[in-house]
């Protein structure tokens, strides 16, 4: 597998068009902090770890409204193996207006666009959430 990130994320893509309510992911660093940032700003109802006899499994709950729809409208991979993409502290992306998230990975660690511009600092745009 060549981009983890982009797999993760059409894992949940693709969960979310036939309304699963959880998604299998194998486990990375990486992996559980977007997965953490997706939980604590509300995108997901419960991120666990499983462990097993490889690197282990993150099981995310998928969280919808009363009317079935997803709470997540979408996901985007910004930045590709083959074409990375930075961003510096002042040019952070805001995502449909500051409606969405975009998920920065710096040299403080992975976090969303409003973190790293608060922490003035700049990295590597991995994903847009919205």
């Amino acid at each position: 597998m060549t981009d983890p990130i982009a797999d993760m994320l059409t894992r949940i893509r693709n969960a979310l068009m036939v309304k699963k309510e959880t998604v299998e992911i194998p486990a990375s660093n990486m992996k559980k902090a977007i997965a953490e940032i997706l939980l604590k700003e509300g995108y997901v109802k419960n991120v666990q770890y499983v462990e097993d006899k490889f690197n282990g499994k993150i099981v995310i709950e998928l969280k919808y409204t009363e009317a079935k729809q997803s709470v997540i409208g979408g996901l985007q991979r910004v930045s590709k193996p083959g074409l990375r993409t930075y961003s510096g502290a002042q040019e952070m992306p805001k995502v449909l207006g500051g409606y969405g998230i975009a998920i920065v990975s710096t040299n403080k660690g992975i976090m969303t666009d409003k973190q790293a511009k608060a922490a003035n600092v700049g990295g590597e745009v991995l994903c847009y959430v919205w």
